[in-house]
């Protein structure tokens, strides 16, 4: 699979430093020990007279974890590894000198990584030797430790497996809970429960496209084009399962059965039903219209199972640098109503830290949704028509068979989408066809209810353009036969309400032949047809109106940043032509 190796980078071994300088300047209520990569709150007196204090910390490349998530209402401090390495002891002994609270205790939370656990544990007994050999009491610290993975569990063991199970993004519901708990002065055994709790009730399981470019050492491995790794964890970790990438509902589902057929998740969910709390992290290189397709079809995968997400979070939380994958949080909440009630109160309790989605749940007045506000919607009686069914179908198979080449032409002039957004358009029309909803038995009306599908299916810039023309000729051809008493329309009056369609679309675009757009293939079929009545002819001057457009400068749309066309046609003249070119054809069967 192609990788991407580039990074912006000065010094490899300067990169945490840097970068944790560069959070700090964009959140004035950061501070940075640059020594020691440790990141904390400024208002620390505050925060030790009165509130448990909590320090995490792991290897960099996670972001916005840990650092993004000190400030009020979650973490004191974070402690800053290199890339994909645990802090030092010492790093982290520095900050539990810093943020210790004499009056309310410190607890330390981290991931169940085999480097974190004995440097972060180190540092609690360095803490409490010290202290002890000062003359001091005992130090009210504690550590838990989260491994929220059951993608090195397989469903079917009841033994994890000596590695035990991995921190994942499930830590980040910990940080938050805890966090909230601690700010509102609850003492160091009330927050070491909560995070006890989520840590033994939260489930992750995450899968990735590739694995993540390290800086400074590039690609450790690469996936095939079509393959997927299921359980790859945050620091490019082989997962359990390689297969071919599939649809993203399969793939989401079987993510969301292999959570509640661990074991683990039995041992807490013994029904495998209730209210849960979702969270989908993205793992760093994942577009957020993706991100958006994976929660619903999370939050469907768990209802359908019998969970019911009474919260969800979807975005950037715990990452693999920018890796191209996704993981999936369930939150397990308690049966008794007072302590759900109570958790969720915690979750949606404000955090002020950068990384941390703050999330509104008041009740939104549903008046404006209903349907009434939408206003009347025109109503159409179905009706077949055996040639307009078959212009529709030759029409569609024909964009089927462009839309590779309409695609790549896009690819190189514009963004790339042009085939797929036709092609979106010509399925939805021939899909209303086959199930006969489109009125056929009035053109005028068939070309207005096309038009309504092809918005709702295309979109963009040449969606709006088909259907402003659409609308234009199904006013020209209701103004034509209005009081007619033909029953058939001759190709010179398609013609010409064609020609009148293009000035309605000419009122909203100032794209005009030799622009370099669709317009030259339409207006010259459209002036033809009008002309000759002739199909064929106004056909062919469409195609060589699309043609010469590979010697045009771009004027409109994104070519225009690409500049000289080196040759290439318009990608939507030609996708015009592919329509045209099946109504063509079937006219002449």
């Amino acid at each position: 699979m192609s990788t991407n190796n580039k990074h912006f980078i000065i010094d490899p071994t300067t990169l945490v430093r840097d970068s944790l300088q560069g959070l700090v300047h964009a959140n004035p209520h950061l501070s940075l020990d640059a020594q020691q990569k440790v990141v904390f709150i400024k208002d620390l007196a505050s925060r030790r007279s009165h509130h448990v204090t909590l320090l995490c910390g792991g290897g960099s490349g996670h972001e916005p974890s840990h650092a993004g998530f000190v400030g009020e209402g979650m973490l004191t401090a974070a402690v800053c590894g290199h890339v994909f390495a645990s802090p030092t002891s010492s790093q982290v002994l520095s900050c539990l000198r810093r943020i210790y609270s004499e009056e309310m205790g410190s607890l330390v939370v981290i991931k169940n990584y085999t480097g974190d656990v004995l440097n972060f544990g180190r540092a609690v007994e360095r803490f409490k030797s010290e202290r002890v050999h000062q003359g001091k009491s005992m130090p009210k610290v504690t550590m838990v430790v989260v491994g929220d993975d059951v993608g090195v569990v397989n469903p079917n063991d009841e033994e994890e497996g000596g590695v035990g199970r991995r921190g994942l993004a499930g830590t980040v519901l910990a940080y938050k809970l805890a966090g909230a708990r601690a700010a509102n002065g609850d003492s160091l055994e009330q927050v070491k429960n909560t995070i006890e709790y989520v840590a033994s009730h939260t489930f992750t399981i995450g899968c990735a496209l590739n694995a993540a470019s390290v800086p400074g050492q590039g690609m450790p491995r690469s996936l095939k084009e079509n393959e997927i790794e299921v359980g790859m964890g945050i620091h490019n970790e082989p997962g359990f399962e390689k297969k071919t990438l599939e649809s993203a509902d399969k793939l989401i589902d079987g993510l969301v059965n292999h959570i509640v057929k661990s074991q683990p998740f039995v041992k807490a969910s013994p029904s495998g039903k209730g209210n849960v709390v979702i969270l989908v992290n993205n793992l760093g290189a994942t577009s957020n219209l993706e991100m958006g397709l994976v929660t619903k079809l999370a939050v469907e995968a768990a209802a359908s199972r019998g969970l019911k997400a009474v919260r969800v979070l979807s975005g950037t939380y715990m990452t693999g640098l920018a890796m191209p994958g996704i993981s999936l949080s369930v939150l397990v909440l308690p049966d008794n109503q007072q302590e759900q009630q109570e958790l969720v109160a915690l979750l949606d309790q404000p955090a002020n830290c950068p990384g941390w989605i703050n999330q509104a749940h008041q009740v939104v007045d549903a008046g404006n949704t209903d349907e009434s506000a939408k206003g009347p919607a025109q109503s159409y009686t179905p009706a077949s028509d055996p040639t307009w069914e078959r212009v529709i179908e030759t029409a569609f198979n024909n964009v089927v068979e462009q839309e590779p080449e309409i695609t790549r032409l896009d690819q190189l002039m514009g963004d790339g989408d042009c085939g797929q957004v036709l092609l979106s358009g010509a399925t939805a029309i021939y899909e209303a066809s086959k199930d006969k909803t489109l009125p056929l038995n009035d053109p005028s009306a068939a070309l207005a209810r096309i038009s309504s599908i092809v918005e709702d299916a295309m979109g963009g810039t040449s969606g709006i353009i088909y259907c402003l023309f659409l609308d234009g000729l199904s006013q020209q051809l209701h103004q034509i036969l209005k009081g007619s008493q033909e029953k058939s329309l001759t190709a010179k009056v398609w013609g010409k309400a064609t020609l009148g369609a293009l000035d309605t679309l000419y009122q909203y675009t100032t794209a005009r032949p030799g622009h370099r757009t669709l317009i030259d293939a339409l207006q010259p079929f459209a002036k033809t047809l009008a002309e000759t009545g002739d199909i064929k002819a106004a056909l062919e001057a469409a195609d060589k109106g699309a043609k010469a457009t590979a010697t045009m400068k771009p004027m409109r749309g994104r070519a225009v940043y690409v500049g000289q066309n080196d040759g290439l046609a318009d990608a939507g003249a030609v996708g015009l032509v592919s329509v045209l070119t099946g109504i063509s054809e079937a006219l002449q069967k």
